[in-house]
């Protein structure tokens, strides 16, 4: 199933008032392994990167690391995350702030999970893995 969102971005008129600047379906989800589907929905001029994440059940392993401070929430499903020797289980509603670790997203569950991110560059952080 391919991740698609209506994206409404607000900005000024010439006057300054607030305006909608644009109103669309952002669909163009990429997949980078097996039972996973990214879909970037803003990327800021400083580097933020705001996008959803859908993990579906025996997603291929992936064990990584990004020069960033990594904001999400979990929208749907449960999925652990592995960490150096512990793991993690988040559930909808649950968030997590994932500053510059080594992880891995597994999901053991029977439905695919879907995760919001807003991904901040990070002064000084351990190069990216992965």
């Amino acid at each position: 199933m391919k991740l698609s969102v209506r994206r409404v971005v607000t900005d000024h008129d010439k006057q300054g008032r607030a305006i909608a600047a644009s109103d669309e379906v952002c669909g163009k989800a990429v997949s980078a392994r097996p039972g996973h589907e990214r879909l970037d929905l803003w990327k800021g001029a400083d580097g933020t990167v705001f996008r959803l994440v859908r993990y579906e059940p025996g997603v291929a392993p992936r064990n990584h690391r990004t020069e960033t401070v990594d904001y999400a929430i979990v929208l749907s499903g449960e999925i652990e995350m592995e960490l150096d020797g512990s793991v993690v289980r988040l559930r909808p509603g649950d968030v997590l702030v994932q500053q510059n670790t080594m992880h891995n997203w597994v999901n053991r569950g029977t439905q695919a999970c879907v995760i919001a991110f807003v991904l901040v560059p990070v002064k000084g952080a351990r190069n990216a893995v992965g």
